[in-house]
């Protein structure tokens, strides 16, 4: 079926998290839910979570829908071959308040045999960051298994963990497998592959409103975690007016 297609804008879905707060309406003009209204994701097949077209004659049709329209056309040849009508990618933008929990996310395999889902191959840009803020990316030198436990145990699991300090315009790409957690004071622009699968390490023993701690995912984590060093921070070219590529991969490029 061929549609006379047109630049479609899509509702954004508010998130109420813990840790959120309210730059999302301060810096984006967006109609948050919440004063701890975290995330806004502005482009999602997440089931549960599927994105709703609000201009012109496809307005409340949603992503799904339209994608079945005329799926090729839309997607393009080469990622319609790959991925069909699953729309591969989720956009995302993340206000900060508090520190994220420390988290990674699992490979395409590990994510498909365990929740019939894609991974969770992820980038940040660095929208807006307090002065000192601070994020935590991989570990600072090759790690076991074993001296993850005893820290994670012990409680001194940021001692083996690789700190960096941010400043707007950075970015970062974090493959599955690093272990990793935004900090308080930064706004981030995401860009992820379709999948909500977090596995919950460390939430640094808050509790929400009701006394009750998050879920943690120790175990399921235990062998989705990349032990080994990363080299997340990008470095590129920032030429006004023009495309200044920042990374290669199979999940963001065509």
């Amino acid at each position: 079926m061929a549609i006379d297609w047109y630049p479609l804008l899509f509702s954004p879905i508010l998130k109420d998290r813990i840790w959120g707060g309210t730059k999302l309406s301060s810096l984006l003009h967006k109609d948050i839910v919440s004063l701890t209204t975290g995330e806004s994701w502005e482009i999602s097949t997440v089931p549960g979570d599927i994105s709703v077209v609000e201009n012109g004659k496809l307005a409340g049709k949603s992503l799904e829908e339209i994608l079945d329209m005329d799926p090729e056309a839309l997607l393009g040849k080469k990622v319609y071959a790959t991925f069909g009508t699953a729309f591969p990618l989720l956009f995302k933008f993340l206000d900060a308040k508090e520190d994220l929990s420390i988290q990674l996310h699992p490979n395409d395999e590990l994510a498909r045999i365990r929740h019939n889902s894609f991974g969770k191959t992820e980038m940040w840009y660095v929208m807006q960051a307090d002065p000192d803020s601070r994020i935590i990316v991989g570990f600072e030198k090759e790690a076991s298994p074993e001296e993850y436990l005893y820290h994670l145990e012990h409680k001194t699991l940021t001692k083996i963990l690789k700190e960096i300090k941010v400043a707007p315009g950075d970015v970062f790409f974090l493959e599955t497998g690093t272990i990793h957690a935004i900090g308080a004071g930064i706004v981030i622009a995401e860009i992820q592959q379709t999948s909500d699968i977090t596995y919950r390490v460390y939430d640094w023993d808050r509790v929400d409103a009701e006394g009750k701690s998050r879920e943690l995912h120790i175990d399921l984590a235990l062998d989705a975690i990349d032990y080994t060093v990363s080299n997340t921070k990008c470095e590129y070219s920032k030429i006004v007016n023009t495309a200044n590529p920042v990374i290669d991969c199979p999940y963001f490029t065509d």
